[in-house]
């Protein structure tokens, strides 16, 4: 499973400037919604979702990301998002550090193997520091998805 399969184009925010960790996840969903890749209607579910995900615990991993993620029976394909934070916003990580990429997933509940699979995969190569340094220097989504591709193609070492 390739991050270029799932990760929506058209939703990459490569300078989204967020106060809070409700308001980064609440912007990439808007993000996702915007793109088309997520019904409008669902928005709220989604964010809630989310945020009730987050509340078993922190999906800011360390070492500044965040993988927040749900399964929601409004998409019918796995979904995804990436959002640098230039600033840096508190998630409420296990190291306690901010975080600065995020990568947003929602797929459909009747996939949870696709859903594993892709956090195994996002997972992988945000363990890459090359990886998580040129993605943390990416000005602009077609930089990002430039980054994606290279991961998919194991270039990044």
């Amino acid at each position: 499973m390739r991050l270029s399969e799932f990760v929506v184009r058209g939703a990459i925010l490569p300078d989204m400037v967020v106060q809070t960790k409700e308001g980064a996840i609440r912007t990439m969903v808007e993000s996702l919604a915007a793109s088309g890749s997520v019904k409008d209607s669902e928005k709220e579910s989604i964010l809630a979702a989310i945020l009730k995900r987050e509340e078993l615990g922190s999906t800011g991993i360390g070492k500044g990301v965040a993988v927040p993620h749900t399964k929601h029976p409004s998409v019918e394909k796995l979904v995804a998002t990436v959002a640098l934070v230039k600033e840096g916003v508190d998630f409420a990580s296990l190291d306690g550090e901010p975080v600065y990429i995020l990568f947003l997933l929602v797929s459909p509940p009747d996939r949870p193997g696709d859903h594993l699979r892709a956090l195994e995969n996002i997972s992988r190569h945000l363990r890459n520091d090359s990886f998580c340094k040129f993605l943390r220097q990416a000005a602009s989504s077609a930089a990002v998805i430039d980054l994606l591709e290279e991961a998919d193609n194991n270039q990044l070492h």
